[in-house]
Order: C-alpha cells, then structure tokens, then sequence
C-alpha cells in the first residue's frame, strides 16, 4: 500500500519541502495542462499536479492537488511515518526539517521502547511520525 497525499493547489511546494527534508526525489511528475481535464479548469490550475510519485530511501508516496470544485478537508486521521533504524542523529535532522514552519506535537527524543522518536504537523499541515529503532 501507498499512501496518496493530496493538497490545495501546493502540491508542488510541498514536494519541493520533502525532497529537503527527506533526501528523496519527485520520481514522477504530471500536471493538469495536456491532460484530458484541461478544458474543465481554470487557466490558473492548468499547471498544478495531476499525479506525482515522490521517492526516497526506497519508499513512496503518490500526491496531487485536488480539482477546484472538491472539498479540501485538511490532512486529518492519517500521519506520515519515517523510520530510520539506527540513525538517530539522521532521524534528528529529519525531524527537524519536516517541523520547520510546521508545529511539533511531540520532540524528538528517546523513548521508554528504546527508540528516538518524535511527531510533529508540517506547514502543509500533514502530520509525521519519525522513528529510529535502536538495536537491541
């Protein structure tokens, strides 16, 4: 399973802000213009994100912006979860870039089950949990 984030027209922002923060990648990216949908939007959306994959350390995540016209309830009920085993100086940092201009809910620190951990809200207001097993 993967997860599918999807934002109100700052997509591509957002994306940027993770490529930062987690030394990913955008592995794939589309966008309204040239898409079937293109005669059903406004000028000014045509180059928001249709579809992107962004990839880092061998995980993904799918996003998008929604299409005017739907909802945009927020990113509610759902937190983005980053394990780094064994690196808690790299988790630390990782931490600390996702909760730049975001809120941090929980600082990271070292937990009663052994490991770093910390949670936090970013500035697109998506919600993360970073984690770092220790070995026992």
């Amino acid at each position: 399973m993967e997860p599918y984030l999807f934002f109100d027209g700052n997509c591509e922002a957002a994306l940027t802000f993770y490529q930062h923060c987690l030394g990913g990648q955008v592995a794939e990216l589309r966008r309204f213009r040239g898409s079937p949908m293109e005669d059903q939007l406004p000028a000014a959306w045509l180059d928001k994100v249709m579809h992107a994959k962004f990839e880092a350390d061998g995980h993904r995540f799918m996003a998008s912006d929604r299409t005017p016209g739907q909802p945009f309830g927020g990113h509610a009920g759902y937190y983005m979860a980053v394990n780094l085993p064994g690196d808690p100086v790299r988790g630390e940092h990782v931490f600390k870039a996702l909760a730049t201009g975001g809120m941090i809910t929980m600082p990271f620190a070292t937990t009663f089950w052994g490991a770093h951990f910390g949670m936090l809200v970013d500035k697109f207001g998506v919600g993360w949990m970073v984690n770092c097993e220790m070995a026992p």
